[in-house]
């Protein structure tokens, strides 16, 4: 049996525990602030994938196909945030959500976990959410302009705009008519 090379145990070791050599420009500062900002909103979009995506299995009622339709047109662009997000982090020299649990330790947005929901409530609550998700983006933006990312705050731009969008269809959607 061949013996470990020490040397190169400790330089295995001493690579596993080095910072990201990404090349940018960014401070170490603003890649941590806006790692730290980007992570939250991936964290979110993630969780408000999985319940739109939830809402979508579970919707019934007259307006049912309408509704499946368009919380399924919702979720496959929140799921096409995704990559991008977190792209944009490495890209930055940050490190990435990792797993379910990371995801859960870091979303914002609250999971709906009931046995039924009313189709009316569903849409109301994703619009909630979406409107939130808008703000919080909002925020990012902020971080990413303090820092002058300006490629991820032209990435987010679009972002709150799909998100508004989103908002906007399921609050007409839920209106009571007169």
């Amino acid at each position: 049996m061949k013996k470990p090379n020490a040397k190169k145990t400790q330089e295995l070791i001493g690579r596993r525990n080095a910072p990201l050599a990404t090349r940018t420009d960014l401070t170490s500062s603003a890649t941590k602030d806006i790692a730290g900002a980007m992570n939250a909103i991936l964290a979110d979009v993630f969780a408000l994938y999985l319940k739109t995506k939830n809402f979508h299995w579970h919707m019934s009622g007259p307006h049912f196909r309408d509704y499946h339709l368009l919380l399924d047109e919702h979720g496959d662009q929140l799921f096409a945030m995704t990559d991008p997000i977190a792209e944009r982090i490495r890209k930055v020299g940050g490190l990435t959500l990792k797993s379910i649990g990371h995801i859960s330790r870091t979303q914002r947005v609250v999971d709906n976990d009931a046995d039924y929901v009313e189709p009316l409530d569903m849409l109301a609550e994703l619009a909630d959410d979406n409107k939130t998700l808008a703000a919080r983006l909002r925020e990012a933006h902020n971080v990413c302009e303090e820092h002058r990312d300006i490629a991820t705050a032209s990435l987010i731009e679009v972002w709150i705009d799909e998100t508004e969008r989103r908002t906007w269809f399921l609050f007409e959607a839920t209106r009571r008519r007169n």
